[in-house]
């Protein structure tokens, strides 16, 4: 790693195989944040527990799995996050196609337009506080979405964890539908997930139909005390539930963060996805054809899945010409 600092973190480039990475290093602690420029996504988050050293990302493992980003493994999702129905969706009374020309099953979008741009690093720097690299995109004009959003991730290592910051403004010259998500992939101990804890400070479950689209108007929302099964305000065993669901109506913490959080009971070991707002999208990665059940994908979103679709949302994804918007997430370990 070619370093930029000389601290107690560092902060410089590398390469898995043919793909290009950055890494940010706190010395002190031994935890260290790896992160691919193809989609910006992170590659590991190493950090110390029981005197060895654990990778808690589940990420791709080398430069084929970045290249071909199977199960969206830490994608960074923008300017859409999860499916849009039908590939199709209205703004400002117009309608617009993701996908002109195909037709039946093959008509699908998801998590956005950036899992397979390369990023440009537009900063890299560590101190005696904190490393961090921001890295820079533009999403331009793609077929149905006639608009240009500059994209900025920051990575910030410190001792707290580390934070994610996604800055989106509309560069062009009309309104645009803009929202961000992250699609992270954790482990928490080897083996199947059956056996962790998961705790989603969540008041209402997000119900969809069989294509995991959420059900129209207020049809989508239910209190969770309805449904028990999928009730995890309390910290519960995931065992052999299937979870793909959405939660909204999030509960911050004094410190104003929402905490959705994992644990190993056997080993102690738990970890934390916070956001500031939002909903959060769980799934238990069954359907992955490599290491079903072996990770837990707690996503962070600024909206839930198909809010180009939903009245409900149009006031939250709505990005005037010249304007910018800012969401935060970040992961916290108990180590």
């Amino acid at each position: 790693m070619a370093a930029a600092g000389a601290t107690r973190y560092g902060a410089g480039r590398a390469w898995l195989g043919d793909q290009p990475t950055v890494e940010l290093v706190d010395h002190d602690t031994r935890r260290r944040l790896r992160i691919a420029l193809h989609g910006a996504v992170v590659l590991g988050f190493e950090v110390p527990f029981a005197g060895a050293v654990r990778d808690l990302a589940d990420g791709h493992r080398d430069a084929a799995g970045i290249a071909a980003r199977p199960g969206s493994r830490f994608a960074i999702m923008a300017p859409f996050a999860g499916r849009v129905a039908d590939a199709g969706y209205h703004f400002d009374g117009e309608a617009y196609d993701l996908q002109p020309g195909v037709t039946g099953s093959a008509r699908a979008a998801r998590h956005g337009f950036v899992r397979d741009e390369d990023f440009r690093v537009v900063s890299l720097e560590a101190d005696g506080q904190a490393a961090r690299v921001v890295l820079g995109t533009t999403i331009d004009p793609q077929p149905g979405y006639p608009h240009v959003i500059e994209l900025c991730v920051t990575y910030r290592l410190d001792a707290g964890g580390f934070t994610l910051e996604a800055v989106m403004r509309n560069a062009g010259d009309r309104v645009a539908p803009c929202f961000f998500g992250w699609h992270p992939y954790f482990r928490v101990a080897d083996g199947l997930v059956d056996g962790w804890e998961l705790q989603v400070p969540a008041d209402t479950l997000i119900r969809t139909g069989a294509d995991l689209i959420a059900l129209p108007g207020v049809e989508a929302f239910v209190a969770l005390g309805d449904v028990p099964a999928l009730d995890f305000r309390e910290p519960g065993l995931i065992g052999d539930r299937i979870l793909d669901q959405g939660y909204a109506d999030l509960q911050a913490d004094a410190d104003g963060r929402i905490r959705t959080r994992l644990r190993d009971p056997a080993s102690g070991f738990g970890m934390a996805v916070w956001q500031e707002r939002g909903v959060m999208h769980v799934f238990t990665a069954d359907t992955l054809d490599h290491g079903a059940r072996r990770s837990v994908a707690l996503e962070p979103m600024e909206c839930m899945a198909d809010a180009f679709n939903r009245p409900d949302c149009a006031a939250a994804i709505r990005l005037e010409p010249g304007a910018e918007r800012i969401f935060r997430c970040g992961v916290e370990t108990d180590s």
